[in-house]
Parts: structure tokens; C-alpha cells; sequence
């Protein structure tokens, strides 16, 4: 019999119920491990996919919080941990709709709110997590990243940025948290035919002159699947991961190569 890919506990995932989370919900679902979904305000999203898994014997269970909110994170985290006696990995998918904007074009208000929500949301999360994994003898974070930090898309740095800080954070748990048995490593994320996407293609941001000069940059050309996040975020969460720390691994189709 194969070894399990995840000890006994569940993993949180932060946004688990936008389009990208639920689809790294399911994965970790799939591969066998508890699930405990983490929202801000989608609470009917949220229980839906619960209901979902429950039905598919899953043990799940939903928590509301807010990522800036360092009380609210630690208390998400201890709920979690009460209901499935551990957490064996943190997956970081919270953020904000991103408004295509250019730099210079930038307001001040919406830097602010990015650098909030996935930059000090994401060391939240991170100093919550921390004692609960070095108790559990070790874990592993999953930082939901962007593509972009490697080949740089007009119009998405209230994006790409604070996920580029992130980046940095990574580094640093993997340097400073591996003595603890405690890894680190971010999915860089491309064009996902899900969540965000969807809401500002409604809203008009990717006209088809930006759907034919995308596709341009993509070896494979097609958009992606948030299974495919998902199972990216699997493999590095799991065992067969277990000397895999501090690395990022690119999900965008080969964007920009």
C-alpha cells in the first residue's frame, strides 16, 4: 500500500472559496487530506463546496476570518486546529479582485489595500501558523504567487507585487523555519480559467486584443485550470516534496518563455 501523501490533520486554505481555492480545496480533497476552508465574506461559496466534499467523505470544515486581521487569523487557525487536532500545511490564496491598472495610473488607496490583504495578510497567517506547525513537528506552506514575478504583465502590479514580496517571505520561513521540519514554497500562477479571471473579463479589463497578445506568450495555448493550481499545491505540500523547500514552481502554460 502506498504511503500517504499527508499526515493525519487537515490542510487551511486562505480564499478557499474564490475560484483558486476551492480548486485547491478539492485537490487536497482528493489526495486524501482533511480540508478546512478559510473565507472573508463568501459564506454560502464556502459552505456549498464543504457540502461537496462532506457528501464525498471529506472531513471539512469552514471558517470565517480576514487576513488583515491578525486576531481573526489566529482565531480561524485555533478552530481549525480543535476540529482536526492538527494542521500539516497553510495554503496563502487570499487577496482582492486586482484592478488592471497601470503603474503611474495607480492610486494610492488600491496600493495600500493590495499590500494589506496578500502582503501583511500573508505574515498573518504566516506568525499564526508558525507555533502550530512547530508543535505538530513540522508542516509546509503553500503561497498562491503569480507569474508574473518572472516575466512582467502591463497593467497587473497591484498583483504582482505584494506576491513578489511574498516571494521574499518564502525564502525566509524555508531559511529560518527548516530546522523545525517547517517548509515553504510558492505556485506561481498564470492565466486560470476561474475566480478572478472570470469577474474581470465580465467587467470588460481583457478586451480580445488582450486575449490574442496573451496567448501569444503561452507555450501551451489554452488558459489554465484551478485543478491544475491544485495539484501543483499538492505535490509540494506532500511527501513526495518532503526536500523541496524555499522554490517556486511556474502553473502558467510557459508565459513569457
Amino acid at each position: 500500500m502506498r504511503e500517504q501523501d499527508f499526515p493525519n490533520g487537515a490542510v487551511v486554505v486562505f480564499g478557499g472559496s474564490g475560484g483558486l481555492g476551492s480548486g485547491v480545496a478539492r485537490a487536497f480533497a482528493q489526495a486524501g487530506s482533511a480540508v478546512a476552508i478559510a473565507y472573508r465574506s463568501k459564506h454560502d461559496v464556502a459552505e456549498a463546496i464543504a457540502a461537496e466534499l462532506r457528501e464525498q467523505g471529506v472531513d471539512c470544515t469552514t471558517h470565517a476570518t480576514d487576513v488583515a486581521d491578525p486576531e481573526r487569523v489566529n482565531k480561524a487557525l485555533g478552530d481549525a486546529v480543535a476540529a482536526h487536532g492538527r494542521i500539516h500545511t497553510v495554503v496563502f490564496g487570499a487577496g482582492p479582485v486586482v484592478e488592471q491598472v497601470h503603474l503611474a495610473d495607480t492610486a494610492l488607496e488600491l496600493w495600500q489595500r493590495s499590500l494589506a490583504i496578500e502582503t501583511a495578510g500573508f505574515i498573518n497567517v504566516v506568525s499564526a501558523a508558525i507555533p502550530h506547525l512547530r508543535e505538530a513537528g513540522g508542516g509546509s506552506f503553500v503561497h498562491m504567487g503569480s507569474a508574473g514575478h518572472l516575466w512582467w504583465p502591463a497593467r497587473d502590479g497591484l498583483s504582482v507585487v505584494p506576491k513578489a514580496a511574498n516571494e521574499a517571505l518564502v525564502r525566509g520561513i524555508a531559511k529560518e523555519e527548516g530546522v523545525n521540519n517547517i517548509r515553504a514554497n510558492s505556485v506561481l500562477i498564470g492565466v486560470i480559467d476561474a475566480g478572478m479571471f472570470h469577474t474581470l473579463s465580465e467587467q470588460g479589463a481583457f478586451p480580445q486584443s488582450w486575449v490574442d497578445e496573451t496567448h501569444k506568450l503561452l507555450a501551451l495555448k489554452r488558459w489554465g485550470q484551478a485543478s491544475e493550481v491544485g495539484d501543483a499545491a499538492v505535490f509540494l505540500a506532500s511527501r513526495r516534496a518532503a526536500y523541496i523547500t524555499g522554490q517556486q514552481l511556474n502553473v502558467s502554460g510557459g508565459f513569457g518563455i
